[in-house]
């Protein structure tokens, strides 16, 4: 397998570091702001050389990223980004390559290559900005938009069946998922920190606020008022514990997870499912990914396997071993060839 390793900063790096002098153009409000925040803070975390970032974006107001960043930057075309990044990542496998986009750059117009991407396990994270609205292009409906939704082209209510993202992660074998919203900022960084030291492909959901064309679309999850009884924030080797006193969970019943309440009918801590992000079964992950009260949050898969770079590197170091034909030369004179 392959040994390339990306180069870590000679020098200590901190968030002011990788943030740039260009004016940030999103709303006042926006979840962007808190967004780019938390890269600015998990980019000097992870410690790797300022000129070994690489973030791509398509279109749309998430893609406007690599210019608020001190790194290099790609802004390519609406829906392209997973494609562009994996390019630079097969060419620099030293690279920390990032994708900035959303719901509607990255499961509509890009959805076959967003799949793609995930398939194949590309050592690249995937910042999926899910504000379930185009905001950019004011105010369409997206794949993530709920179903009903009134928007400026669905005034009678949008009759399309929404993605659910991680859904769709998991079923194209994804290795590394998680969920968090634009409003836990620590959790937020802490997420990013570890799709960072993951090997292989990470896509990362935030639930982001638009407020100018979709305000409160994730309020339920979010909102101070409502939040504790409605995120499961999911640890590792931990009980799925919620709600103000800790005292909800969830057990698995057969096949569907369900709530129950420590000292209720008998239910103790033993009953409460513990939380295994690295099983290589993705069917309880699934499960997690479909729920909706509450919403399961941090990280729900992360699995070891090998990435597609790395694995191309192999095959290629390979054949340039064993292939008979090691040069120009080589080729130039091999099969039929006659003198003049």
């Amino acid at each position: 397998m392959s040994t390339t390793q990306i180069p870590l900063s000679n020098t200590p790096l901190t968030k002011d570091d990788f943030l740039s002098d260009q004016m940030v153009k999103w709303c006042p409000g926006c979840g962007g702001h808190a967004i780019l925040n938390s890269v600015a803070q998990t980019f000097a975390r992870a410690g790797f050389r300022q000129e070994n970032y690489m973030m791509v974006s398509g279109i749309g107001c998430s893609s406007r990223i690599p210019y608020y960043l001190n790194t290099y930057g790609f802004h390519g075309i609406h829906g392209r980004a997973a494609a562009i990044a994996s390019g630079i990542k097969i060419v620099r496998p030293d690279l920390s390559v990032w994708v900035s986009s959303g719901d509607g750059d990255s499961m509509a117009i890009g959805g076959n290559h967003f799949i793609h991407l995930v398939r194949r396990n590309l050592d690249i994270t995937v910042l999926l900005f899910n504000n379930q609205i185009y905001g950019l292009t004011k105010g369409q409906y997206s794949p993530t938009t709920p179903m009903g939704k009134i928007t400026k082209t669905s005034p009678f209510g949008t009759i399309e069946h929404p993605f659910n993202p991680g859904e769709l992660v998991l079923g194209s074998q994804g290795t590394f998922f998680a969920r968090v919203a634009d409003n836990s900022p620590k959790q937020m960084t802490e997420v990013m920190y570890a799709a960072s030291q993951h090997k292989g492909t990470a896509i990362i959901e935030i639930l982001e606020n638009c407020v100018i064309f979709a305000d409160k679309a994730h309020a339920r999850i979010t909102s101070r008022e409502t939040r504790d009884d409605n995120q499961l924030w999911l640890e590792h080797g931990k009980p799925m514990l919620f709600g103000a006193e800790m005292k909800k969970g969830i057990r698995l019943n057969g096949t569907t997870l369900e709530v129950v309440t420590l000292g209720e009918n008998g239910v103790t801590l033993q009953d409460i499912l513990v939380h295994d992000q690295h099983t290589d079964d993705p069917a309880l992950h699934l499960l997690l990914a479909e729920m909706k009260a509450p919403v399961a949050m941090g990280v729900l898969r992360s699995v070891e396997a090998p990435t597609y770079e790395d694995l191309l590197e192999e095959q290629i170091a390979t054949q340039h071993t064993s292939h008979p034909v090691q040069s120009i030369e080589d080729v130039m004179n091999s099969g039929d060839v006659f003198d003049i």
